[in-house]
């Protein structure tokens, strides 16, 4: 997890006053605790409110045809054709392995590591002509050969399929990216195609949704395309959700940034602004749905966060929550994941079979 001394150097302009209206509960919680990261610390306590914005081969590896065609359409659902992806066992979880592959970007020349998991509803023969949404998590930190999802710390997995099996949350495929290849911070790549840099904005958004749907099951268009990511994460999913709204609908920025400010755009100011959050929100061009959190212990983030939920234009939908008493840490993002992925599901759309 970036300091906040370096990650959250973003200028506060144009503060709002914010009424927090509203029990967490209307995103599903059930359990109180709902909050779910890059840091270890202490937790939180509580339900909050939300404000709205609106404008403001081991188990899992994929089988296909082996065809290196575009996937086909069949009605709701998009059956994988190949060609198959070599994956390796990462890590076992009392929810099923989680799978590592190296992505060759053709599209962006970018390679990468990517980790996947897949639901235990996946590889049940009643589900073998379902599609399944598709929730890619952004890590937070430098993400430099690692993905923090991947972690105990963060068992969302287990988590996803309980509440699954409870009927409270879909049955999400997980996609699991690196987003740097240094752990300089001061020259992240910030999720994008930097001039001169690897074009991680093309391998995240073209070569990644490419090889899922390639190998995977998944729902046709993007209603079933999902994006969450904690702190550095929470800068990607926010930016990549509003420029590629044909490609997602739904985002969870939690506890983020939304200034681009890697060292690596120097010279560059034309294009690090068009991939400026900060710029992006207020543009009124996505139509998509972000549920943006801040940590109520924190005082810099969450007026921050609010400053830019409220430049919000539509028809972009923002709705805001502040975990009480939480910090910018691993813990008290965890503890955020239950509620999180309950949100996710009233907004994308789940399983579906022709």
């Amino acid at each position: 997890m970036q300091p906040q001394s370096t990650r959250f150097r973003a200028a506060l302009t144009g503060a709002a006053a914010f009424t927090l209206a509203a029990s967490l509960a209307a995103c599903g919680s059930t359990d109180g605790s709902g909050k779910g990261g890059d840091g270890k610390g202490d937790s939180a306590k509580g339900a909050a409110g939300t404000a709205s914005a609106s404008g403001s081969t081991a188990p899992g590896t994929p089988t296909a045809a082996g065809s290196s065609s575009a996937p086909v359409a069949s009605g709701k659902v998009l059956m994988p054709t190949g060609p198959a992806a070599a994956l390796t066992k990462a890590r076992d979880t009392v929810a099923g392995q989680i799978l590592m592959t190296t992505l060759n970007g053709p599209k962006s020349g970018v390679s990468g590591k990517v980790w996947v998991w897949l639901p235990p509803e996946y590889n049940d023969p009643k589900f073998a002509r379902t599609g399944f949404p598709v929730l890619t998590l952004f890590a937070g930190g430098q993400s430099n050969g690692y993905n923090t999802w991947t972690d105990d710390q963060l068992p969302i997995q287990q988590i996803d399929a309980e509440l699954s099996k409870a009927g409270k949350a879909h049955p999400f495929i997980m996609i699991m990216p690196v987003q740097n290849f240094n752990s300089d911070e001061k020259n992240a790549l910030d999720c994008a195609d930097i001039p001169g840099q690897p074009k991680m904005a093309t391998w995240m958004t073209e070569d990644i949704p490419d090889f899922v749907r390639a190998n995977y099951r998944t729902v046709k268009g993007r209603d079933g395309w999902g994006l969450m990511g904690a702190s550095t994460g929470g800068f990607c999913s926010a930016k990549l959700a509003l420029q590629h709204p044909d490609k997602y609908k739904a985002a969870v920025p939690i506890d983020g940034y939304f200034n681009p400010d890697s060292g690596l755009w120097k010279g560059h100011e034309t294009e690090r602004q068009a991939n400026n959050p900060e710029v992006l929100v207020a543009q009124g061009k996505a139509d998509v749905k972000l549920l943006v959190t801040a940590g109520g212990a924190n005082g810099y983030e969450t007026k921050l966060v609010k400053a830019w939920v409220a430049k919000a234009a539509p028809p972009l939908s923002v709705e805001y929550y502040e975990q009480p008493g939480g910090k910018h840490l691993t813990s008290d993002f965890k503890k955020m994941i239950p509620d999180t992925l309950q949100w996710l599901t009233k907004n994308l759309a789940g399983p579906q079979s022709d």
